[in-house]
């Protein structure tokens, strides 16, 4: 599988354009990899997980034909992974030549958000196609078997992470989400992993099983947790994401932090293969 960064922020991006702490005045200075937009990423090219407001931005940025992205991944509705009324660019008259319909795959919510956003316009039910996901229930796209499990996120919906299996190898994308809940470590036991994205919102927290978001600790833990079951997981490849200029830490910073634990730190336009 091939995994592209194409961002790596949290909510607020990073810097914050209205801000003026010190991270976010050193990120413009420095610049390169210190500029994060909105999380997001896609694979093989074909499918991607969350469209942010950067999504536009992001595809000019790193020369990604849109057209070819056929199926669209939700994790939540928060405003930094959904900007549905952006989807509208795809229908005929805005875009000429899309030809597939996109298959979007998300909780009761983020399709509801979809269908509102589309209103206004004709010809939806050939260009979108939508599945609601249930939790732990399998979905296929093409040869990768997909399974949504319970992220520790926002309460008042169910927010999703997703476990990938493809080419025998196995993904785990795993933001938006604090300390993983009783029932997803319960399904994740015993697996092996061969990349984990991880949340690291909040930088250093001292607390290795933070909630809502997760803390440079809290992914340790979770590599700790994840090689205590499987020896097989001690070549997991842990790649921490969605900074929030918040934690203070820019690139360099988490670079140096991590390293002794073998944690990459993602940034915008990186490109991982599994």
């Amino acid at each position: 599988m091939k995994v592209h960064f194409l961002g790596t922020a949290a909510a607020e991006g990073f810097p914050n354009v209205f801000c003026r702490c010190q991270a976010c005045q050193d990120s413009r200075k420095a610049k390169g990899r210190n500029i994060r937009t909105r999380s997001s990423v896609i694979i093989d090219d074909a499918w991607r997980v969350d469209y942010p407001p950067d999504a536009y931005y992001q595809a000019v940025r790193d020369e990604i034909d849109m057209s070819k992205v056929n199926h669209l991944l939700l994790t939540h509705t928060h405003y930094d992974h959904l900007c549905a009324g952006d989807l509208l660019s795809r229908i005929e008259g805005f875009a000429h030549g899309v030809e597939e319909p996109l298959n979007i795959y998300g909780n009761d919510l983020a399709l509801h958000q979809c269908r509102i956003g589309f209103l206004e316009e004709g010809s939806i039910q050939k260009q979108f196609m939508m599945k609601r996901l249930i939790p732990f229930e399998v979905f296929w796209i093409g040869q990768a078997k997909i399974t949504p499990i319970l992220a520790d996120h926002d309460p008042r919906e169910t927010c999703f992470l997703f476990f990938i299996e493809k080419d025998g190898k196995y993904l785990l994308y795993g933001n938006d989400s604090g300390w993983f809940p009783e029932k997803t470590w319960d399904w994740l036991k015993g697996k092996k992993i061969d990349m984990a994205i991880l949340d690291c919102t909040v930088g250093q927290n001292g607390n290795p099983k933070s909630r809502n978001h997760m803390s440079v600790e809290t992914v340790i833990e979770v590599q700790k947790q994840f090689q205590a079951w499987n020896e097989e997981n001690a070549k997991t490849q842990i790649i921490a994401t969605h900074f929030s200029h918040n934690c203070g830490l820019l690139y360099q910073d988490l670079l140096e932090i991590f390293e002794p634990y073998g944690v990459e730190v993602a940034y915008d336009g990186l490109i991982k293969y599994i």
